[in-house]
Parts: structure tokens; C-alpha cells; sequence
């Protein structure tokens, strides 16, 4: 294995996990007030009701995608009877259905970013910056997807997932990743330059989901007749 090899498979992957979690640290620390989307539906919102569903629905599905095809062993598919193909099959049809709904989501985020004018002014280099790290590596994830049907001699969850899920038990398996497709290692480098700007952009508000909304109190309501007495 190469030091080029070294530094792309084992460096870079805690060179992004510090970045990540210091970045939020950071944000959170210094920047509270900026931890928003900086949500723009006051000035255009019917393109805001298409592209926003389509690309926050569809990217749910593609990390939901992402944590079986990575995290999930293949001999734990194998022991509940899910076959290789009926796998690669599911894998492949969710995979370019939510690819290409959260492709068009964010192209139509884009495009209303860039014709409505208070919108587009509001844009930051920050902004786009992201918006073009985003849209390569949702490309590059649908060119893995579309190349897999072709390329049977690599599979990722003989090379990328080991060597991701070695990475977060302090082994990392460079030798792994040496193993797969350029498209694969594309991907891979892309989504981690992602996550090493994710703190400093408007995704950040990914971490602030109101999930206590689900688990909050009933409001107890009271008509004025009932007050007034």
C-alpha cells in the first residue's frame, strides 16, 4: 500500500471525523444563532413545496440506504435469507429512484435559488460551495449505483463498507479500499469532503430536526366563556 493509499483510506477519514465534530463544537459554541437553513419560503414558495420534499424524502431513503449497504454485514443479509441478487436488486431500485428524486429535489432548489432575486442575493459563496460538493456527490452515488449493474468484479460490501465500519473500531482497512472501483473511491472522497463542510454551511440544521416535537405535552386548551368566569 502506497502513502498516497495511507493518507486517502486511514488519514483523511479522521482528518473528516475531527473536522466534523470540532465544526459542530465550533457552530454551536460561537455561532448559535446561524445554526438555521435561513429559510427563504417567504419570498417564493411554490417550487419551495416540490423541490424541499423531494430532495429531504429521497436523501432519507438514500442514508437509509446508505447505513444497511454500510454498516449492515453481508453475513448478517445472508443469515436472515435475503439472497446476493435479491439484495443488489432492492439495492439497485432504491437507490436510483431515491437518487434521482433527491437529484431533481435539489436541482429545483437550485434553480429557484438562482431566479428568485432576494433569494439569490441572500446566497453566500459558502452556500455554493456546498450546493456544488452536494450535487457531486449525489451524482457520484448514482454513478456507483448505475456502474454496479456492469461492474461484477467490485463489491462494495467487500471493500467500502469493511473498510468504513473499521474505520469507527479504531482499525481502519486501507487494504480494503484499495480493492474498489474508481467510482466507488470517487464517492467516497467526495462524501467525505462533504462532511468536513457540513458544520460551516446551512446543513448543519440536519442536527437540530425538532425531534422533541413528537414527545412534547398536550396544550390544554380553554374556551373564553370558561376563562371569563
Amino acid at each position: 500500500m502506497t502513502w498516497g493509499e495511507t493518507a486517502l483510506w486511514i488519514v483523511c477519514p479522521y482528518l473528516t471525523l475531527v473536522v466534523l465534530i470540532g465544526g459542530l463544537i465550533w457552530r454551536h459554541r460561537y455561532d448559535r444563532f446561524g445554526w438555521t437553513t435561513r429559510s427563504s419560503q417567504l419570498y417564493e414558495s411554490r417550487l419551495l413545496r416540490i423541490g424541499s420534499p423531494l430532495f429531504h424524502f429521497g436523501l432519507l431513503v438514500v442514508i437509509l440506504g446508505h447505513v444497511i449497504g454500510l454498516l449492515i454485514p453481508e453475513s448478517w443479509t445472508d443469515a436472515l435469507g435475503v439472497s446476493e441478487r435479491l439484495y443488489h436488486v432492492g439495492a439497485l431500485a432504491g437507490g436510483v429512484v431515491a437518487g434521482f428524486c433527491t437529484l431533481a429535489g435539489v436541482a429545483l432548489l437550485i434553480f429557484r435559488r438562482r431566479r428568485t432575486g432576494p433569494v439569490f442575493i441572500a446566497t453566500t459563496r459558502n452556500d455554493k460551495a456546498m450546493y456544488v460538493v452536494l450535487v457531486a456527490a449525489i451524482v457520484a452515488g448514482l454513478l456507483t449505483t448505475v456502474l454496479s449493474v456492469f461492474d461484477h468484479e467490485t463489491d462494495y460490501r467487500t471493500t467500502v463498507s469493511p473498510w468504513f465500519r473499521s474505520i469507527f473500531v479504531l482499525q481502519p482497512d486501507a487494504a480494503a479500499m484499495t480493492g474498489a472501483s474508481w467510482a466507488y473511491k470517487l464517492h467516497a472522497l467526495i462524501g467525505m469532503l462533504l462532511f468536513a463542510l457540513f458544520p460551516f454551511t446551512r446543513l448543519v440544521h440536519a442536527f437540530s430536526a425538532p425531534i422533541g416535537y413528537l414527545f412534547r405535552p398536550y396544550i390544554v386548551y380553554r374556551s373564553r366563556d370558561r376563562m371569563d368566569a
